[in-house]
């Protein structure tokens, strides 16, 4: 029985683990195909969600591989919300602009 319980244990946090990660995937590919397109009401959305995944990301130890993969992530999370907002700053006003200086912080943290 408590085989089980270890083994059900160590599992469930491997794939809790994972799923950080692969919301973090998801997100970036979500900046990616649609950030040229978002709103500011958008892009305070995706503030919000990037945090929440950093929080989720952050109760977790990962190895260095982990850690350079997630690195990379945000990195392109970074990229992508460069790209998706490039030129919209001025039209956009400075809400959208204190907005993405916090992910950008975040980014970096």
């Amino acid at each position: 029985m408590l085989a089980v319980v270890l083994l059900t244990t160590v599992l469930f946090s491997c794939t809790t683990k994972q799923t950080a990660i692969n919301k973090l995937e998801r997100f970036s590919y979500e900046l990616r195909d649609n950030g040229q397109y978002y709103t500011v009401k958008d892009w305070e959305n995706a503030a919000e969600k990037f945090t929440d995944i950093r929080q989720k990301i952050n109760k977790y130890d990962y190895s260095a591989a982990d850690r350079k993969y997630i690195g990379e992530l945000e990195g392109k999370c970074a990229g992508y919300v460069y790209e998706g907002v490039k030129g919209k700053v001025k039209n956009m006003g400075s809400e959208l602009n204190g907005i993405l200086e916090g992910l950008l912080n975040i980014i970096q943290r």
